[in-house]
């Protein structure tokens, strides 16, 4: 590339960089991850000019702009408790509204694979079988049979079901996340596994008359620990097309930063592990509440997963945009 397009190609980005420099020194206000997002950037430039344009002006610009960067980054190394707290009422929130396409796709390849599982489920009593297992179809069906088709949330004791099911859960959201190593077809292929399972499970229920008994009991813990599923989609996508579409960037620089991207999504969900954990080992079990505590129970869970990702990202980046401004 000739230094020309280099510097035009990024000029703009350049300068944005310097004016975010300056506010943190004159204000000495900062956010450590945008800065370090920003240094990052600049030493990847600074990489490039060094290797093509050794002698050239440009690269003793960028130079200077990585050192005065560095400097502040490390006089200011040490960050507030409140970092623990801004992490998921603001960087979370953020990197969302930064990923919305991603979490579009996500939704969508769940939702098709929802279908899917429910139109194979329904034109073949079989289907189940093959997605869910005999082992456990069958112990559903003896359940069902003993009029009690949600006892599998029983059978165990309520501090090792939490344990189990919130590592499992972690285990495949970031298998959903690290997928995305394989592009968005590894991604999409764990929603469209679990989505698939979903669909042909629910129907299953429906099928011999407890549909709306399962409904309540499964969506009970279901909302959270299906969004997470969801969300982690999300960050798989971000990972596999930051090094498959990197834009003006170097394909490795665009990698890194959807790999930090993905993994600041991955581990703003363990709120949401925990508290689908919690349901389900303590609350799912208990199909005698009543309806409306638990109909209540869901709704409130959905509200808070739209809230959370999809209306609080777009405040959050709108008032820090409105700030910087």
């Amino acid at each position: 590339m000739k230094e020309v397009s280099f510097i035009r190609r990024n000029i703009e980005k350049w300068r944005s960089l310097e004016e975010l420099v300056d506010e943190a020194v004159g204000k000495n206000h900062y956010n450590p991850g945008e800065l370090a997002d920003a240094y990052s950037e600049i030493t990847t430039d600074l990489s490039f000019a060094r290797s093509h344009y050794p002698n050239s002006r440009i690269s003793l610009y960028l130079n200077n702009l990585a050192s005065a960067l560095h400097n502040y980054l490390y006089k200011n190394k040490k960050e507030p408790v409140s970092r623990f707290i801004t992490f998921w009422t603001q960087e979370v929130p953020e990197t969302m509204y930064l990923s919305r396409r991603e979490l579009l796709y996500s939704f969508l390849v769940f939702a098709v694979s929802i279908v899917i599982g429910v139109v194979s489920t329904f034109y073949d009593e079989e289907f189940p079988r093959l997605i869910l297992g005999n082992g456990y179809v069958d112990m559903t069906l003896q359940n069902i049979e003993n009029g009690e088709p949600m006892a599998v949330y029983g059978n165990s004791s309520e501090i090792p079901m939490f344990r189990h099911i919130v590592f499992n859960n972690i285990r495949v959201a970031f298998n959903t996340f690290v997928m995305g190593l394989l592009t968005g077809f590894g991604t999409g292929y764990m929603l469209f596994f679990n989505g698939i399972m979903v669909g042909s499970f629910q129907t299953f229920f429906f099928q011999y008359g407890v549909g709306f008994d399962s409904m309540l009991a499964i969506w009970l813990h279901g909302t959270f620990e299906i969004s997470a599923i969801i969300v982690a989609g999300a960050a798989g996508f971000a990972l596999g097309n930051g090094w498959l579409f990197p834009g003006t960037y170097p394909r490795g620089y665009a990698f890194r930063q959807g790999a930090k991207r993905g993994l600041k999504i991955t581990a703003g969900l363990v709120p949401v592990f925990l508290t689908a954990g919690f349901i389900e080992s303590f609350l799912t079990r208990h199909t005698e509440f009543p309806d409306a505590v638990r109909i209540a129970i869901i709704a409130f869970s959905l509200a808070m997963v739209i809230y959370y990702y999809i209306i609080l990202p777009k405040k959050v980046y709108y008032g820090k945009s409105k700030t910087q401004n």
